[in-house]
């Protein structure tokens, strides 16, 4: 019997986030190549994003490629990059099939020439879809993210364009690349690790977490029922007891 039986769909999550991790490892322990895993990897966000449109996630973000990523062996960078083009050539039918709409984050102007109009050419197919919104988070970070709109925000004061009594959480919000995307309520690593890496910091300030030793290769559709399950376990306070919850 599948987990999705077991899921409350009154009580899903809004906004799903994942640090997919492990492409690597998954591909070591099968004495395969890393561009194995990362292929491999594609699969498994096929199969999430799939497992999300049948029971009705409206978002779901997935940390697919962070700045520090660009630091890693050239030629490596270079895989990723044409795995990107190839995906997204590959999946934006299936997409639109789904009526999925694709969006991204990050600094984008960073993308290959070739990686960064194929991905706007599927965003603007997609636009239109009303189902499930994907979000990729490509050559992101958090801290270039805030770094960024306390620079927008600075420029603003200097210009005498805004306050600076009037900047708020909301106008903070508003400066940075998720703004129109609700926060997540659950943030997913797969892959053993227990640390955020830099992912959404500003946004995530109230998600719960949930780590899994399951590598993201191996990460499918009832993975991501299993850590649905958990949210839905989970007692959301937002700060306040459990006493006025009830009230």
């Amino acid at each position: 019997m599948s987990l999705i039986e077991e899921i409350d769909k009154n009580r899903l999550p809004q906004h799903v986030a994942i640090i997919m991790d492990g492409n690597g490892r998954w591909a070591k322990a099968k004495g395969k190549d890393r561009s194995y895993g990362h292929q491999e990897g594609v699969v498994s966000v096929r199969k999430v994003v799939e497992a999300a449109t049948t029971i009705g996630l409206k978002y779901l973000t997935v940390y697919t490629f962070s700045t520090e990523n660009w630091n890693r062996p050239e030629a490596e960078v270079k895989a990723l990059m044409s795995l990107l083009v190839s995906a997204i050539h590959r999946e934006t039918p299936d997409l639109m099939k789904n009526n999925v709409r694709l969006m991204a984050i990050g600094n984008l102007d960073r993308l290959p020439e070739d990686a960064h109009a194929t991905l706007l050419d599927c965003i603007k197919q997609t636009s239109a879809n009303t189902g499930t919104t994907l979000v990729l988070a490509l050559s992101y970070s958090s801290r270039w993210e805030i770094t960024e709109a306390v620079r927008q925000l600075a420029v603003q004061v200097l210009e005498k364009k805004i306050n600076p009594n009037d900047i708020t959480e909301t106008v903070v919000s508003d400066h940075l690349t998720t703004k129109g995307i609700p926060d997540p309520d659950l943030l997913i690593r797969t892959g053993g690790e227990k640390r955020i890496s830099n992912f959404l910091l500003w946004q995530c300030s109230y998600a719960e977490f949930y780590f899994t030793d399951v590598f993201w290769p191996a990460f499918r559709e009832e993975e991501l029922y299993e850590a649905i399950l958990y949210y839905q376990q989970r007692e959301r306070r937002f700060g306040k007891t459990s006493e006025q919850l009830i009230l």
